[in-house]
């Protein structure tokens, strides 16, 4: 059985793979497959845990290859969280500058670098929201899921544990869920967002 991680980002997917990597009768990765290409892309092995944000991009080829073959965990964190997470980020990289700039056709792009930190948080709603919803209508009739909250992430995981049947080492994976990964860092402590938006800037000044 295939188990796929739905989720917005920022809410500790990493963390969870690594989490699942003590489980001894599945393989475990994040983002493993994202570079490839249709039909390959969602080409998973057997017994394998998927954690991919942008997974919520295929829905429609991910309910056609596995629809209820599969075993899906909804990957949810405090929404605001989330939103201040992102808009920490700015638009340097990653999921929300692939939707800022392309689905979102660069909505007020050429104010890049007046926005306001509300603004910003307006853009990173706006995709969180988004997402959440295309999650939410893509569970609706699935037979095998479950949601996992970061706020309760340790009682959660465990349930998750016992409903795939998994088999290892549960106390390693506990200890793993302690540790944050990836861990969102704000402009203002030492991340490097001037280097990247300025390249940003540099690679987009002729669009407009």
């Amino acid at each position: 059985m295939n188990v796929f991680v739905l989720n917005t980002g920022r809410c500790g997917s990493t963390t969870f793979i690594r989490a699942c990597s003590h489980i001894s009768n599945y393989t475990a990765g994040h983002e493993t497959r994202t570079r490839l290409l249709y039909p390959e892309h969602l080409d998973y092995p057997d017994n394998h845990i998927e954690a991919d944000n942008r997974l919520v991009w295929f829905l429609g080829l991910l309910e056609e290859k596995y629809g209820n073959e599969a075993f899906y965990v909804y990957l949810t964190r405090n929404s605001d969280d989330v939103v201040r997470s992102y808009a920490r980020r700015r638009f340097a990289g990653g999921i929300l500058k692939a939707y800022y700039e392309s689905i979102k056709m660069g909505a007020n792009i050429k104010k890049f670098t007046e926005l306001h930190d509300e603004e910003y948080e307006l853009y990173a709603r706006d995709y969180v929201v988004t997402a959440q919803k295309n999650i939410e209508y893509f569970l609706q009739n699935k037979r095998d899921k479950i949601t996992v909250r970061l706020e309760n992430i340790e009682n959660d995981y465990r349930i998750f544990w016992e409903a795939i049947g998994a088999e290892g080492n549960i106390d390693l994976a506990m200890e793993e869920l302690r540790i944050v990964h990836n861990k969102g860092k704000d402009i203002n402590d030492g991340y490097s967002y001037d280097k990247r938006k300025n390249k940003y800037l540099e690679k987009i000044k002729n669009i407009f």
